[in-house]
């Protein structure tokens, strides 16, 4: 893959990623209008959050760390690719049904396990309650994620970055409806997850279909590849989806105190853009192509893949987190305070958004550092490195909070973040060039630290001079616009003129996508 192939297949994921994060704001938008923090919304993100964390280890993470490489290393020498997808689809929807039965017996116990502040009132009742409906999306999604992988690894973005975008299309549609209705809004909502499910499934199944690649459900066998990609899968579990058991952690300390459970779901939310858009484009494309050139032995083309989606990764986001640190406040009065969120609600929120701020560029650095190790088959690393990330998070959440109180979760998370890139960097000295960043990236990162830096002056003085205007309810989504414009434009023109990347970059890439 040329380097601007590459960037297509990063701008193709990132747009439609960036598509599905703006929806999903708007989902939360609703959701905090309509609801508003309080014993509903907790129970709903506590529920949610079930089939989501299940997702991650076996799909996104697990399956799809184990799954990718050995996938494309096949369909490169043209070994039977088809059937190694067949074999593992059988095998990962018999796994997640077995999940799903259990969850369904089980499910009071997992509410207990993940939000043990619950139990005792009314929350407690409701997650068990909606629980029971949104875990089985964890099939559809689960069996979607593999036949997103191998749309990937065929170099077919489009079809996989694209649905997510139905979830939010339906979850927004069923909160409007719900509202307009008269019922209740929460019932509306989770109805319409699994149905949701199902249409992503169809999607990139019918893709899969057009690329050339037919798989049909069928008896699973344990071959002998299958039982090295679970070999491979199960490390990779734990190393992949360490972010979500930090956050069922964090939610875990939160749901002692009412409200924080919603508070740091919308601070969550708020940044997840960038690493969704971000993180995760350079997740999906950087693994196949890293493995296709080690396979070739193609160690200088994977250093230029690698050093790339490194430059694409801090093009967007330092600036990221220079304006959570320095604007949570309005971001979150504009995005959220409506309806049933407060004022309070939002201060409690935006503190939240600046913790995780500071965390964010570990949480991209993961994204873009794991697939060095995956592209090997290496997933015991990732997963000693994550297992020492979750005993930081652990510690530092359920220590902090006699002393912070319910932000103690956000602080944590940050910390644990970046415990995992220091992990990771260290692991990943021992590959040789191929994972080290080259001399162009080098010139370019410190250069694109100083245009963040400068519009965060910018930011920061803007903010300063004219903060009354957020203060307005008919004027703040003026000045906020006006706000990220300013702030835009600060910063690439900053970054132009100190060379951190050339507007050439930008031209190509998107004549490619």
């Amino acid at each position: 893959m040329k380097p601007i192939r590459l960037f297509s297949g990063l701008f193709t994921v990132g747009f439609w990623t960036l598509a599905s994060r703006i929806l999903g704001f708007l989902r939360e938008i609703l959701l905090t209008a309509y609801i508003g923090p309080g014993p509903v919304m907790d129970a709903f993100v506590a529920a949610f959050r079930l089939p989501n964390m299940f997702r991650r280890f076996f799909a996104e993470g697990a399956f799809n760390a184990a799954f990718v490489p050995m996938f494309s290393k096949r369909l490169e020498g043209g070994e039977n690719a088809e059937g190694f997808a067949q074999d593992a689809f059988n095998l990962l929807a018999v796994a997640v049904l077995a999940l799903v039965g259990l969850a369904m017996v089980f499910m009071p116990a997992l509410v207990w396990l993940t939000a043990e502040g619950f139990y005792g009132d009314e929350r407690f009742d409701l997650a068990v309650d909606y629980g029971y409906v949104v875990f089985p999306y964890i099939l559809f999604m689960s069996l979607a994620a593999l036949f997103s992988g191998v749309l990937n690894a065929t170099g077919r973005f489009a079809a996989a970055a694209a649905a997510p975008v139905l979830l939010n299309i339906f979850a927004c549609s069923a909160l409007i409806f719900g509202a307009m209705s008269g019922g209740e809004i929460i019932r509306w909502l989770i109805s319409v997850i699994p149905i949701a499910g199902v249409a992503q499934l169809a999607l990139v199944w019918f893709a899969t279909e057009r690329a050339g690649i037919r798989i049909r459900p069928g008896r699973p066998q344990l071959s002998p590849e299958m039982r090295r990609m679970v070999r491979i899968a199960v490390p990779a579990a734990l190393a992949m989806g360490v972010t979500q058991v930090n956050l069922v952690v964090g939610q875990l300390v939160a749901s002692k105190t009412e409200k924080a459970v919603s508070w740091l779901f919308a601070a969550d939310r708020l940044y997840q853009l960038p690493l969704g858009v971000v993180g995760i484009a350079v997740g999906i494309v950087l693994l196949p192509d890293l493995s296709r050139r080690l396979r070739a032995d193609d160690k200088e083309g994977a250093r230029n893949a690698f050093s790339r989606a490194g430059e694409f990764t801090l093009l967007l986001t330092i600036p990221s987190t220079v304006a959570f640190v320095i604007i949570p406040g309005p971001l979150i009065s504009v995005l959220f305070q409506r309806g049933q969120f407060t004022a309070e609600d939002t201060a409690a929120t935006a503190l939240a958004v600046a913790i995780y701020g500071i965390g964010l560029p570990a949480f991209m650095l993961q994204k873009l550092l794991q697939p060095l190790f995956f592209a090997r088959e290496d997933t015991t690393s990732p997963f000693r490195y994550a297992v020492v990330a979750m005993v930081v998070n652990a510690v530092l959440a359920f220590g902090l909070y006699p002393i912070v109180g319910w932000i103690a979760p956000a602080i944590a998370a940050s910390a644990a973040g970046w415990a995992m890139v220091v992990l990771l960097v260290i692991g990943a000295r021992r590959m040789g060039d191929e994972a080290r960043f080259d001399q162009r990236f080098k010139h370019r990162a410190w250069r694109i630290v100083a245009a963040s830096a400068g519009m965060g002056a910018v930011l920061y003085a803007a903010i300063y001079q004219f903060g009354w205007a957020f203060a307005i309810p008919g004027w703040r989504y003026l000045a906020l616009l006006l706000l990220i414009s300013i702030a835009a434009a600060a910063y690439f023109f900053m970054g132009h003129l100190l060379g951190a990347f050339r507007l050439s970059d930008f031209r190509k890439a998107l004549r490619r996508s």
